[in-house]
């Protein structure tokens, strides 16, 4: 099985991940670090400041073929970051997508105007170091979210919305993923 969570930044697909790594016992994989090496390795065509569709497009061949071969070999595994797009995921032939969950985390925008600076900002670095760009005001965070729930409505995708107390919510995509971890045994 492979797990991919998606979302916007600062949205928790880290800290995420890492709980059920720690749950589900699956190996994780941030597609920031991919995309940290790529850049600084010179070895592609995009940039750290180009829009996320951009560094999806560019970065797809590469995870489908992680993807690809996790199946292939029946490896489990969790991708997330800021980079699928619904189009992509799409592409892989029927074989491989029975065992692709696709999902995205996001705040509904009541929930961003209150935790703006108390906890989404607070804690965009529990799991990794990042510094946030000061230059994405409270009304670009909430568009950027409402970008990706339109995205999710209109390809039929899961999302899982945070709208009020973030941990019992995120206990919800618990709930949705362990009755397939017990098919997955």
């Amino acid at each position: 099985m492979i797990i991919l969570i998606g979302g916007p930044s600062c949205t928790g697909k880290t800290l995420l991940a890492q709980r059920m790594l720690e749950r589900y016992h699956m190996p994780y994989l941030s597609i920031d670090h991919l995309k940290m090496g790529l850049i600084r390795s010179g070895r592609c065509d995009f940039k750290v400041d180009d829009t996320d569709e951009k560094i999806a497009s560019e970065m797809w061949p590469i995870l489908k073929g992680m993807i690809m071969t996790c199946v292939e070999n029946r490896q489990h595994m969790i991708i997330e970051g800021c980079y699928f797009l619904p189009e992509l995921i799409r592409s892989l032939d029927e074989s491989y997508l029975r065992e692709v969950h696709l999902f995205y985390l996001i705040f509904k925008a009541d929930y961003i105007r209150r935790h703006f600076e108390s906890k989404i900002i607070t804690h965009r670095s529990v799991i990794e170091q990042r510094l946030y760009d000061e230059s994405r005001p409270l009304t670009q965070v909430i568009a950027e979210h409402e970008r990706v729930r339109q995205l999710c409505l209109s390809n039929d995708v899961t999302y899982f919305e945070i709208e009020d107390d973030y941990e019992t919510e995120i206990a919800r995509v618990f709930e949705y993923f362990d009755g397939f971890m017990r098919g997955a045994d």
